[in-house]
């Protein structure tokens, strides 16, 4: 009788898991014959509701692999950057530029050098909607792997010397676990960071040649270009509906899993079980399967001690370390003269063609690119103080209450992890309406996309106060406004700088789509950088192009290392809370 509760109890459970890997088949079945498809640059688009699923699947999988090649990227550079002087001093600067590229300064190159490597099938469309996401995910994530590995503790590094830990082990036992918490936290912005752009991804124009590949991007494009009103509704809710899939299937277990590897515990606040992992407790077939990994493992690791042991050989594939490549002076010095001789000669190839480009950018078009560059300064600069007006309060509000914490949090991740380009439509609708002249509701599109990274660093921060000083300043009677002006913004000040600094970054890559972008058939774009970016791109005027983003690139470094570098060096110097 117990048997057959048993089984009648994991029934459930296993159809979810056929389900979930039929669906998986399914869709890495579609997603490969798609590749393989004859060459189809301008796809047609079927608005009808029984192609969502397929567009669904097809953008979930290309900004999953989009975000396995960030971490596979992440984990080698920003490592190699944090364990190796030499290579630092190249990439951390390499990368300070990279990031500060938009999408569409990798769009035209890439897109047409992919589809010249492949002319018959769409593998380059698809190689080039993949590495276009993949520059909007990676940056983000590799900076904190870096910043993490760099800020290890002394006393960590002390105690893995002493047990005689080699790299390897190192990095996975602990390295890496100290760095989860932030990275995994920054792999979510940045997965969202890559939505931002998925219409762009999906559906561009090069000229007088529309691209288009079938996906929740392509779709909302073409519903937005043809005014379709309900099917910018659906592709909303799909959007809506992919996200909460994917964070109740990935996010939420991993955020828990993760819990374990927290250095501090904020009262009130307990990793609670995701609901995916109460469903799939009971299914016979994950057990079975999380058996046989776990077996596996564990003979691994007895043939290793059996052979240490017995002092026998150990199979020269249980001796690579790949660590040791980047740890190693002699190889380490070879490689980077390799590579700083490769980036010396791309620097001057490039440097000769992009002077070319630049001479031959007429005066008049110098003028407007300038211009551009102040009044997208005055818009990023302003949602940044918009999204700080709300943000602030409301994450202190949240982060200092654990109970407002647990309901709070899986909505803002949410929230965050929604592409704001597909909300412009609406968002834009309600400002003609309110008669919001375009060139202030640009300013306020930028806001829905950038408020997201402010929220989530201060709400970090807030999550950090001290309860003890909180609890004290209120027993000693100080009012509600000594307690922010004293405790609250000294202690989150430095991750409100983070905020500021990310949002900052994302708000000149988002005035490419903020400020250039079609309403009811109709182009609606503003005097700005990002607007002078979007017609080069879609024109072909490379020369304009280039011009453009270098101002833009320009623009973005200056600021970093001066506005910027002064406001973190004074959140570190002053408003640095030390608790020893």
């Amino acid at each position: 009788m117990q048997k057959v509760q048993i089984k009648y109890r994991s029934l459930p459970s296993d159809l979810l898991v056929l389900a979930l890997l039929g669906a998986l088949v399914y869709a890495l079945i579609a997603f490969g014959q798609e590749w393989q498809s004859d060459f189809n640059p301008s796809i047609e688009i079927d608005l009808s509701v029984s192609s969502i699923p397929k567009y669904a699947l097809f953008s979930a999988l290309r900004g999953l692999s989009a975000f396995i090649i960030s971490l596979l990227f992440t984990f080698v550079v920003g490592y190699w950057a944090a364990k190796s002087s030499r290579a630092e001093k190249i990439i951390i600067p390499l990368l300070d530029i990279l990031q500060s590229i938009p999408v569409l300064g990798f769009l035209p190159g890439l897109v047409l050098a992919l589809v010249a490597i492949f002319p018959t099938t769409n593998v380059g469309l698809e190689l080039a909607s993949i590495i276009m996401i993949f520059t909007g995910q990676v940056w983000n994530m590799t900076f904190s792997f870096y910043a993490s590995i760099k800020s290890l503790p002394s006393d960590f590094e002390e105690v893995s010397n002493l047990v005689g830990l080699n790299s390897w082990e190192k990095l996975w036992k602990v390295e890496v676990p100290f760095a989860m918490t932030n990275l995994i936290w920054n792999c979510l912005m940045s997965l969202s960071g890559g939505w931002f752009f998925l219409m762009v991804c999906e559906a561009f124009t090069l000229g007088s040649q529309n691209y288009r590949l079938p996906g929740l991007g392509a779709y909302m494009a073409v519903a937005i270009q043809n005014n379709d009103l309900s099917s910018i509704l659906l592709g909303i809710s799909s959007m809506a509906g992919l996200i909460i899939v994917m964070d109740m299937l990935i996010w939420r277990p991993i955020l828990a899993w993760a819990h374990q590897f927290r250095l501090e515990d904020i009262p009130g606040l307990t990793a609670s079980e995701p609901l995916m992992n109460n469903l799939l407790r009971d299914s016979a077939i994950l057990n079975w399967f999380t058996l046989y990994l776990r077996r596996r493992a564990l003979r691994r690791k007895f043939i290793e001690t059996e052979l240490v042991s017995n002092n026998r050989q150990t199979p020269w594939i249980l001796k690579i370390n790949f660590l040791k490549f980047f740890q190693n002076r002699l190889i380490s010095k070879i490689i980077t003269a390799a590579i700083i001789l490769f980036f010396l000669l791309l620097l001057i190839f490039g440097t000769g063609k992009l002077v070319g480009q630049l001479v031959a950018v007429p005066a008049d078009e110098w003028e407007l690119v300038l211009e551009g560059t102040l009044f997208t300064f005055l818009r990023v600069f302003g949602a940044i103080l918009l999204g700080t007006a709300w943000a602030v309060p409301t994450a202190l509000w949240i982060g200092t209450n654990g109970k407002r914490l647990r309901v709070a949090q899986p909505i803002i991740q949410i929230l965050a992890s929604f592409p704001a380009p597909m909300l412009y439509p609406l968002a834009l609708g309600l400002f003609l309406w309110l008669k919001i002249p375009f060139s202030v509701g640009s300013m306020l599109l930028l806001l829905l996309g950038i408020q997201w990274y402010i929220l989530f660093n201060v709400l970090a921060g807030a999550m950090r106060i001290p309860q003890e000083l909180d609890e004290a300043m209120r027993v000693i009677g100080s009012s509600r406004r000594k307690r922010w002006v004293k405790l609250y913004l000294p202690s989150i000040f430095p991750s409100l700088v983070s905020g500021w600094v990310a949002a900052a970054g994302g708000a000149w890559n988002a005035s490419i789509v903020a400020e250039y972008l079609y309403y009811e058939g109709k182009l609606m774009s503003t005097r700005g950088l990002g607007s002078v970016i979007s017609q080069a791109a879609f024109s072909k005027n490379f020369n304009l192009l280039a011009a453009s983003l270098m101002v833009m690139v320009a623009a973005v470094v200056v600021l970093n290392r001066t506005l910027w570098a002064k406001v973190y060096h004074l959140a570190q110097t002053r408003y640095r809370l030390d608790l020893y």
